[in-house]
Parts: C-alpha cells; structure tokens; sequence
C-alpha cells in the first residue's frame, strides 16, 4: 500500500486525513494516510524516516526546517521559503498553499489582478501579499500598530520581486480595520473570528461594504462573523476551507499526477464545511 502523511507539532485535530482519504478515493489509489507528530527538536534525527513515504504534508513548525530535507525547491517554495508538501520519490519541496489561496479566488468569482486589501501580513498572510502583487494586484497591507515593521519587511520583499508594485501599508489603530478607501477584494489573513473566539470581527460592515468580494482563510467556524457580514451586504464570500482542500488537491496531483472533477471537489469543500 503506498504510504503518505502528515507531519507537524502539535497535530491536535487535523481534517488532513479526512480529506486526503477522499482524494484518494476519487483517484483510484489505495494508500494510506497518517498523522505523525514530530517535535521540532526531533526533525533532523528523524529525515530517514520521511524517506518511507511517497509524499508527505508539512505543517506549523516545520515549513522552513524541512528545506533542509528537500533536494530542490519549486519556483513557490523557494519564493516564500516555505514548504508544506514534498514528492518523496526527488525531495522537491512545494508551497501548494499558494495554489490553495489563488485557486479558491478564482473559485470566490474575484481576481487578485485587481484593488485588494489584505489584513494581516504574518504566516499565510506574507505568502498572500507577495501572491497577489504576483498576480497584479494594487495592494493595501492592513497591520496593527505593533505588527507595522512586519509589515514594511513584506512591503520590502515585494519590492524586491517587483521594484514597480503598487503597495501600501494601512495602520488598524482600534483592533480593527475602521477606515478603507475600499477596492475589489478584502481578505482576511488573520485569526480574528476563529473558534472558539468567533465573536471577532477584524473590520467594521462599513469598511465591507466598500469591497465587491470578500476572502477569509478561517474555516472554523463556517461562516465568520466577517463572511456573514459581507452576505448581509450581497457581497461574494468564502471562507478557508476552499483554501484547505485545493492546496490538498495540488499535493495529489504532484504526488502521482491525480485528476480531479471540479464537481468532485466542490462536493468535497461543502462536506467539509458540513463537518465543522
């Protein structure tokens, strides 16, 4: 049976077997998929274990340690210097979570090739600010006070990639983004309203009324205080777990070259929200 998993620390409750269980399914492939809590101490020691798998999931603390496992990075991996799924068969590291992230918009009905605030710039947030100026966006950074210089070293990065891009630094002063000169897409990349904290909203209706779609990357609850907002304003709104299954779907296809129906797919994201 070929042999694939998940590693990080702490694992906890993880959807990760879940959907991949349902990848395979679709595929035809009889695998099995497991969780494997590895503690950032033992990484190292434990490289000629991964070898016994033919593809293999990183998670939160592990995307940049394991570098130092992967024979050769893709163009995203190397970008963001982060990695969350290898082929085992070369070690080439990817970054699907990019994938994940510009697939779902594509599927939300938006396009990053447009006016787009982001709020937050940490983790997954970095990764989305580079992407979308990648994609051409016009791009606003929304940051706390305290996570500005953060902020300006993404700004920075970005510079770097395109010396022309259009981007700007929006300082949240009050716990959340009160003021926006709007545009076509808002995300959120941060954990404001995620469970159990789900009374948090990271900005006010007045800022979402200014957007024509909204992205949050939480997926836990289903529906966020900011996603109902932007219904109750008819904006277009979509919550994480597109991001989740899409950037699992993309570890199939490097792993052995799956293909997938998008209707299959579809049906699995709304499972998986049902499952929340």
């Amino acid at each position: 049976m070929r042999k694939f998993c998940l590693i990080g620390h702490p694992l906890g409750h993880s959807l990760s077997p879940q959907i991949h269980k349902k990848l395979f399914e679709l595929s035809g492939v009889e695998a099995e998929y497991t969780l494997n809590d590895i503690a950032p101490e033992e990484l190292s020691q434990k490289y000629g274990f991964l070898d016994e798998f033919e593809g293999f999931n990183i998670t939160i603390p592990h995307k940049i340690a394991v570098i130092d496992y992967c024979k050769e990075l893709s163009e995203g991996a190397a970008r963001y210097h982060s990695v969350n799924c290898i082929r085992g068969k070369d070690k080439t590291g990817f970054n699907t979570d990019a994938v994940g992230f510009t697939k779902s918009i594509e599927t939300l009905g938006a396009s990053l090739n447009s006016r787009v605030t982001v709020i937050g710039c940490g983790g997954v947030g970095r990764m989305i600010c580079i992407e979308a100026v990648c994609q051409g966006a016009e791009l606003t950074v929304a940051a706390l006070e305290s996570d500005v210089p953060l902020a300006e070293k993404v700004v920075e990065e970005i510079k770097q990639i395109n010396s022309s891009a259009n981007v700007k630094i929006e300082v949240i002063k009050n716990g959340a983004l009160e003021n926006s000169d709007g545009g076509d897409l808002l995300i959120n990349a941060t954990p404001v309203g995620m469970f159990p904290k789900i009374e948090g909203m990271p900005c006010t209706e007045e800022v979402v009324q200014k957007f024509s779609a909204v992205f949050d990357v939480i997926y836990n609850p289903r529906e966020t205080r900011l996603l109902a907002a932007a219904r109750k304003l008819g904006k277009k709104a979509m919550g994480g777990m597109a991001m989740l299954v899409l950037q699992a779907v993309a570890a199939h296809e490097i792993w052995y070259g799956a293909k997938f129906e998008k209707s299959d797919i579809d049906r699995l994201i709304s499972d998986m929200e049902n499952a929340i």
